[in-house]
């Protein structure tokens, strides 16, 4: 496989770039990042530059009493949304295996199909946090991991990247393969701002937990999975019994930062669940159905607005140039 030229470790960093294209605003240097993913996991037309292999579910997700003091965003008003699911592992080969180690971290993105027609997305992965904090930096490490070959004379250039950088070690040894899709939580790595009817502005981060709790497989265990069992599975429990996640937000504290998403909020810091995601309907065809989908973490509705936070400009700006891409 193409990824075990550089290492699982590299390549575990590579498989993160189109899920938090750190890159600055300019769209061509979104180009150039799609360009370098392209370049390391190989082009396949007709597939997202990463996160290249995913599973599209559909279900609904139903509001509880919380979010409405929090936000006036219609998708906390009481009545349930429809919504569309693609579950995906990371890495831009549409046949990297579900329990290999640079399919970590796996994604889920949601959909939110609003009562007035419109659409909220909330794009979600499983590390903790991020590995670095700003375009700059990330378009740095990706021309650290490209200069540093398994040939490269010690120190590599990503040794050196990595030691000036101690989160993004931290960051990416955050993440494991689960049993399930249905067995991990999702973090919302970017900050955002909830406002209610008054006004009123709360810092937040966005969680998805299973119902069913987490589980996680050590190296070997993954290693023996079968090279679909994750997207195999999830759509074989499906069948059989609805899965069920909590959304949940993490509110800041006044003070708290909201640009830097390598450092995540304390633990002590308030969670709000928001309602519960129910999942109970497969789709016939689901590389047929992920591919006009295309999730932005901008996307979003009156009662939730951006933050600070520079890497969501930008993540919309890589997956706008992969997306055009696919669809040609």
């Amino acid at each position: 496989m193409r990824f075990s030229r550089f290492g699982s470790t590299v390549a575990m960093i590579l498989a993160l770039a189109p899920m938090h294209a750190a890159l600055a605003a300019d769209p061509s240097t979104a180009e150039q990042t799609v360009d370098a993913l392209n370049k390391v996991w190989g082009v396949h037309p007709g597939f997202r530059a990463n996160h290249a292999k995913g599973v599209v579910v559909e279900g609904t997700f139903t509001p509880n009493a919380e979010g409405p003091k929090l936000s006036k965003a219609l998708l906390f008003q009481g009545k349930p949304s429809p919504i569309t699911v693609r579950f995906s592992d990371s890495g831009g080969l549409p046949t990297i295996p579900d329990g290999a180690g640079p399919a970590n971290p796996h994604g889920m993105s949601v959909k939110f199909h609003q009562t007035d027609g419109s659409d909220v997305d909330m794009v979600v992965n499983s590390l903790k946090f991020f590995p670095v904090a700003t375009g700059e930096d990330f378009l740095a490490l990706l021309q650290a991991i490209a200069a540093s070959p398994p040939t490269a004379p010690k120190p590599t250039a990503l040794d050196t990247f990595m030691g000036s950088h101690p989160a993004a070690p931290k960051a990416l040894g955050s993440a494991t393969t689960p049993s399930s899709f249905a067995r991990e939580s999702y973090n919302g790595i970017d900050a955002f701002i909830f406002v209610d009817t008054a006004g009123k502005r709360q810092p937040f981060r966005f969680k998805i937990e299973p119902v069913a709790g987490e589980e996680h497989l050590d190296k070997d265990a993954a290693a023996k999975l079968a090279p679909n069992a994750l997207m195999d599975e999830i759509v074989t429990r499906i069948t059989k019994a609805p899965v069920s996640f909590t959304l949940k937000a993490q509110l800041a504290n006044p003070g708290d930062q909201t640009k830097d998403p390598t450092s995540p909020w304390p633990a002590d810091r308030k969670w709000v669940e928001l309602g519960t995601i129910t999942l109970d309907k497969t789709v016939a065809d689901s590389k047929a159905a992920e591919k006009p989908l295309l999730f932005l973490p901008s996307n979003l509705t009156d009662g939730i607005e951006m933050s600070d936070d520079p890497l969501v400009d930008a993540r919309n700006q890589a997956y706008g140039v992969s997306f055009g891409r696919r669809s040609q």
